[in-house]
């Protein structure tokens, strides 16, 4: 009886060890997160942006869209760890990663309720204490991009970060001209029409110093969002943008 026992002990230990493998190999194992049924409820979204429309169709939105959103938000915080133990992918509902479907109409002339797309940033760990760089993704038809860096910086950040661009110019290049960068990524945003107050107009990164916006982000289409290749490629862009979010974190004194 006693070999018996233990032989059962055994064999129910070797199931449980088998089922614990075969979890981790599926969750290791690539997926798809969003599908086009994604893409029509943000395109149907966008043709009926009212809240009656949006109330009959929030299955939609949470099936498609929110659901699917917050498993591939939960699945980058590994990947993102491996590039920065400073920041965060955070699947909660609501004050995490993913922004909200709903407009804030209280300033706007555009009083449409609902957004077309649907965002996520990843932030930094400080973030409520000092103004912080951000990795980003956006899906919208027609429009589909990540990256990171800083968006409309406010003043004080703004000037902390052109005062290390004109004190660590090298720095910067590296961080923004690198094959890599170049190759997969692009700088956009807004930029001053003239040098801001107190830089040379010949300064060699004066293009630079005139930008009101610190971001870099490639595109990607709907068959890829679509696609279980899309984690991968987050993370690769997220690589690849790191120089220039390290780089704006050491222009705020952050951690990175």
């Amino acid at each position: 009886m006693r070999y018996r026992a233990i032989s059962t002990t055994h064999a129910a230990n070797s199931v449980a060890l088998s089922i614990h493998l075969t979890t981790v190999r599926q969750s290791r194992m690539p997926k798809a997160y969003f599908t086009p049924a994604t893409f029509r409820f943000l395109a149907a979204l966008d043709r009926h942006n009212s809240r009656e429309w949006f109330h009959a169709h929030k299955d939609d939105y949470e099936r498609h869209v929110r659901e699917p959103y917050l498993q591939l938000i939960t699945d980058l915080q590994a990947p993102l760890a491996k590039i920065s133990t400073h920041y965060r992918a955070d699947p909660r509902k609501n004050g995490g990663s993913l922004f909200r479907i709903f407009r804030d109409t209280r300033f706007s002339n555009n009083k449409l309720p609902y957004k077309s797309w649907q965002g996520a940033r990843f932030f930094h760990e400080r973030r409520h204490e000092i103004p912080a760089p951000s990795f980003y993704m956006h899906i919208q038809p027609g429009d589909c991009f990540a990256g990171g860096g800083m968006w409309h910086p406010e003043s004080d950040a703004l000037k902390h970060i052109r005062e290390f661009i004109a004190d660590n110019p090298a720095t910067w290049k590296r961080a923004t001209q690198s094959k890599a960068f170049r190759e997969h990524l692009t700088l956009g945003g807004e930029s001053l029409s003239r040098p801001p107050r107190g830089y040379d107009a010949t300064h060699e990164l004066i293009d630079d110093l005139k930008r009101k916006d610190f971001v870099a982000s490639a595109h990607f289409d709907e068959a890829l969002a679509c696609s279980d290749e899309l984690l991968p490629w987050l993370a690769s862009t997220y690589k690849k943008v790191s120089p220039l979010v390290d780089y704006l974190c050491a222009a705020q004194e952050l951690e990175f």
